[in-house]
């Protein structure tokens, strides 16, 4: 019986009480409901043991005893209480252990069943805990992960607010570390990174991909040993499948700007021997667009920041745009995120078409929005200032205007008029300098690159184009990654940064050719 307790549990021990009594064992609750239940064979089983016992159990309740038998003729219920309650609760609260026996009752059956009583009980309490702590495991986990959610759409201050009642405190500024782990070993990986930096890190299971883990550790580079390794490094080293990624220092408003450049950094890790990597200085495009960057996101981005809708069950402006920042991050992947349902997805999608007149099924308009987005969620004081006077005009072209046609050797699709004025702020110095840095990697080598983001960032078209299988394609883009430094195939990718950097060449190319 201990051996099964400790082996089978509350299943091995009704087996073996089935097979003992060549019947049917099983636990029955103060209702009658049968809440565990096993038979020798199918045949050994009266039919109408659901019935009898449940009758029974009602019966043993009744009168208060703490044993009760019933015959049917040719078979026999035996029924004792399992206490599995605190002490001092007892009676009809505790579920009843049922045995239904062929007759006549095999000799000793009935001392059998009140030693096993025990085990049984210890096995229930185990169980029972054991779902209790599933179930705050799990409310903790999805805690968590609101927390991470709301960091990612910058509400800062709702998120320090539920963070509160779970430890660690959240820091400030941050890193965001990426894990991957090979088979669904995130447990045992959290518990590594735990230990590795001393419990500081708020630890979250990623919502969107299985075998990710996102770390957001304190940016300050202390470790809990002198001499020991940086966390990714002793996470890494510790768990020998697991690939880390970490961002640059950020503040921790800025979470969704970490966790990109953490997931940037993890496409590079993959191809690494050490198996971790650190993302390298890259300055964010919404750093260099100035003012006039500034009052072009705000136009673009007006309707659907006053957008009121017009049923209290539709989405309002703060849903919509956490909807469209979640799908330019995570794409189809944003209903794991936003826990929606696809075609919840697809008719918000829609809606914020329809405000901000951009097809989001371009890419030209994506990498606008994406842009405004994060332009809007960048500080003033951060963005690259105007040019001094003298300089030449910014805002020759005002924000509303259309967008000409692109231009320049193999170029990418323009937006739609609705993100107009964005070739405007591509011209401006910091803008290009950011695209000259972004590009400097595959300089001289862009077919694959510009082909892919001319199909949409789509492989099968481009290598069609390109005249080669899409695995072909597919490895093509793989290196790119690792001279890039950035994810392209997985979400989230770099192609709006890619987009827009392109665009910005060209169009300085065009001017110099037009000159």
């Amino acid at each position: 019986m201990h051996r099964l307790a400790r082996t089978g549990g509350t299943a091995g021990l009704l087996r073996w009480l089935a097979g003992r009594s060549e019947g049917w064992a099983g636990i029955v609750g103060p209702d009658g409901t049968v809440l565990h239940a096993a038979a020798r064979t199918e045949g050994a089983m009266v039919p109408d043991v659901a019935a009898l016992v449940a009758a029974s159990a009602s019966a043993l309740a009744e009168r208060g005893v703490q044993a009760y038998s019933v015959d049917t003729g040719e078979h026999t219920a035996l029924l004792l209480p399992v206490s599995v309650v605190p002490q001092g609760a007892s009676g009809p609260t505790a579920p009843v252990l049922a045995v239904v026996t062929p007759r006549p009752v095999a000799a000793g059956l009935a001392v059998l069943l009140a030693d096993v009583v025990l085990p049984l009980s210890l096995c229930l309490r185990a169980e029972t805990l054991e779902r209790k702590r599933r179930r705050v495991d799990l409310a903790e986990s999805r805690g968590r992960e609101a927390v991470l959610h709301l960091l990612m759409t910058g509400q800062l201050s709702i998120a320090q607010q539920v963070a509160g009642a779970l430890r660690p405190r959240l820091p400030d500024p941050v890193r965001v570390c990426v894990v991957e782990c090979s088979g669904d070993d995130r447990d045992e990986v959290a518990r590594v990174c735990v230990d590795a930096d001393g419990g500081r890190s708020w630890i979250v299971r990623c919502p969107v991909y299985a075998r990710h883990l996102i770390l957001v550790m304190p940016a300050e580079e202390e470790v809990p040993q002198p001499g020991a390794a940086a966390v990714d490094e002793t996470v890494a080293a510790r768990v020998g499948d697991c690939v880390v990624g970490v961002s640059e220092p950020v503040p921790l408003a800025d979470t969704a700007t970490g966790y990109r450049q953490a997931f940037h950094a993890l496409a590079v890790a993959r191809e690494l021997p050490t198996r971790h990597a650190r993302f390298g200085a890259s300055p964010d495009p919404a750093l260099a667009v100035g003012g006039i960057g500034r009052r072009w996101a705000d136009e673009l981005l007006n309707p659907l920041l006053t957008h009121v809708p017009r049923r209290a069950q539709d989405p309002g402006s703060q849903e919509l745009l956490a909807t469209a920042t979640s799908w330019l991050a995570f794409s189809s992947h944003a209903t794991d995120h936003l826990k929606v349902h696809r075609n919840t997805l697809t008719a918000r999608l829609r809606l914020i078409g329809e405000l901000l007149g951009l097809d989001l099924h371009r890419l030209a308009d994506q990498s606008a929005l994406d842009l405004a987005l994060r332009v809007r969620a960048t500080p003033a004081p951060a963005c690259t200032p105007d040019p001094a006077p003298g300089c030449a005009p910014e805002s020759a072209q005002p924000a509303s205007a259309p967008l000409s046609a692109p231009y320049g050797p193999a170029p990418v699709s323009g937006t739609s008029q609705a993100a107009g004025g964005l070739d405007e702020i591509l011209r401006r110095p910091a803008v290009r300098d950011w695209a000259d840095t972004q590009l400097a990697p595959v300089l001289g080598a862009e077919e694959t690159l510009r082909t892919w983001l001319r199909c949409e960032a789509r492989l099968g078209p481009a290598a069609a184009e390109l005249g080669i299988s899409v695995p072909g394609a597919r490895k093509r883009l793989t290196r790119l990654e690792t001279l890039l430094q950035r994810s392209l195939l997985r979400p989230p990718s770099a192609r709006y940064d890619l987009w827009l950097a392109l665009r910005s060449r060209d169009l300085e190319a065009s001017s110099h050719g037009n000159g």
